[in-house]
Formats: structure tokens, C-alpha cells, sequence
């Protein structure tokens, strides 16, 4: 026999599960002085870049890389901060690693998931119908910049394509999280999936860049361009191979 009973509902306060969206720090090393130079060299002139986000640190790489190390997790929580990251919690440590993030303040979450490459589908599974996916709401726009980029000057779209219809000169960087399409010679720095999106390309109609980036993994002017790609139609992607993704310069058109 059911019996229902009467509760009290409180008039200030409702518990409730939440989502959070984080950024996840894959850690690779707990070198954190070489970790304070490459963020520096990658984000260094971006002091914008990121905007208070939540941050998961991900020790899975570090103990692939280096087994049992332990981190100054104060220290690196100090060196976040300082790109205006906010680290929360710490996944995939050892019982030690753990033990020393919860002494920093960070909290253990061991089912945080982090986005990842999909490896290529067998044809079993491209054979089986897809689950049908739950209605995502929509992306914003391509942001559009109609005027040519001077040196210094640098223009990021967070969340969505960046569309550049004049030239992007020496000096100059057009970041975004989605891909980067530049209908006019890309002549200075361009910085595709910069939240660490694969699937993100880069798009020009003369490629003399000092720079071009996907997901972290770039290549610079220092290695010249062929001549059959310097200052020619070319988009840039990554392709994955079994020594990890690796950028490849296709000519359009051809």
C-alpha cells in the first residue's frame, strides 16, 4: 500500500544537476617551466583568448609520458591563472597525483569526459543506421571582416568560422574555433580550431602565410612553401596518421 506524505519545499534554495562546459589541459609534462613557455608562445598575444573558463586537467598523457610524476599542482594552478583559466578539478591521476590535487583544491572528477578523435569506422559500422541524435541548438554565424588586417592587428572568432574577404597582412592574426576562410592573400598568422577542434580548415586564395595552426599543430614560413603552392589557391587540414594528426597543404582547384 502506497502512502503518500506531505514535505516541506524550501522557499530560498532547489537543489538541481547541472552540466558544466569545461576545458580540459591534456598534461603532458610536469616540466611546468617548458609548459610556462609554450603557453606563452601560443598565447602569449592572445590575453583574451580565453574568459574565465572552467578547466579540467587531464593527467592521463603525463603518466603515459612520464609514470608516477608529481606535479606542483600550485604552481600550475598559478601559471592558468595567469591566462585567465580556472582550474577545478583533475582527472585520470595516480592515487598520489590525486591525493596532491585535492591538497591544491582541486576537485577529483573521474567521470569528466574529454572530447577526443574518433578512430576510422569499420564497415560494420557504416553498414549500421546511426542512433538519431538529439536536436543540438544552433552555432552562431561566420564572423565576417570585410577590411584588410594591418600588422599587430588580430581578430578572433570564439565559437564559430572567422570569413576574412580582404587581405590578412605580415603581422597580422585571424584565430578561430571553427575553420578560417581568407578570400584575399594570407600573408600573416591563422590559427584554425583554436579550442582544439580536427575537424576545423584553413582556406585561402594565396597562401604566403608566417604561420597557419590547427588544434596546436602548426607549421610556420621558417620551412618555405613549395612553388607550387606559394601564393596560390590552398587549404589547409589535419589528417591523422599513426604518428598522430600531422597538417597537410592542399592546392584548391587543381
Amino acid at each position: 500500500m502506497s502512502v503518500a506524505l506531505a514535505g516541506n519545499t524550501p522557499a530560498t534554495f532547489e537543489i538541481k544537476s547541472a552540466q558544466l562546459p569545461l576545458v580540459a589541459l591534456m598534461l603532458k609534462s610536469s616540466d611546468l617551466q617548458r609548459l610556462g613557455e609554450e603557453l606563452a608562445q601560443r598565447f602569449g598575444d592572445m590575453p583574451d583568448f580565453f574568459d574565465h573558463d572552467p578547466l579540467v586537467i587531464d593527467l592521463h598523457p603525463l603518466n603515459v609520458a612520464e609514470a608516477n610524476a608529481l606535479p606542483d599542482f600550485g604552481a600550475l594552478q598559478t601559471l592558468l591563472r595567469q591566462y585567465r583559466l580556472v582550474p577545478l578539478a583533475v582527472r585520470g591521476g595516480t592515487i598520489e597525483q590525486t591525493a596532491l590535487a585535492l591538497a591544491a583544491g582541486l576537485t577529483p572528477t573521474p567521470d569528466a569526459s574529454v572530447q577526443r578523435s574518433l578512430p576510422p569506422a569499420t564497415p560494420a559500422e557504416i553498414a549500421t543506421p546511426p542512433e538519431p541524435l538529439p536536436p543540438t541548438p544552433p552555432t552562431p554565424g561566420a564572423l565576417v571582416i570585410d577590411k584588410p588586417l594591418r600588422s599587430g592587428q588580430q581578430v578572433y572568432a570564439r565559437g564559430r568560422d572567422l570569413v576574412v574577404m580582404a587581405m590578412v597582412n605580415p603581422g597580422a592574426e585571424v584565430i578561430a574555433d571553427g575553420h578560417i576562410h581568407v578570400y584575399a592573400p594570407l600573408r600573416g598568422k591563422a590559427i584554425a580550431g583554436a579550442r582544439g577542434n580536427n575537424e576545423a580548415r584553413i582556406f585561402t586564395l594565396g597562401m604566403a602565410p608566417e604561420l597557419v595552426s590547427i588544434a596546436g599543430i602548426y607549421r610556420t614560413s621558417e620551412v618555405p612553401w613549395p612553388s607550387t603552392l606559394l601564393g596560390k589557391p590552398a587549404q589547409v587540414r589535419l589528417v591523422p596518421s599513426s604518428e598522430g594528426d600531422r597538417l597537410v597543404v592542399d592546392a584548391l582547384g587543381a
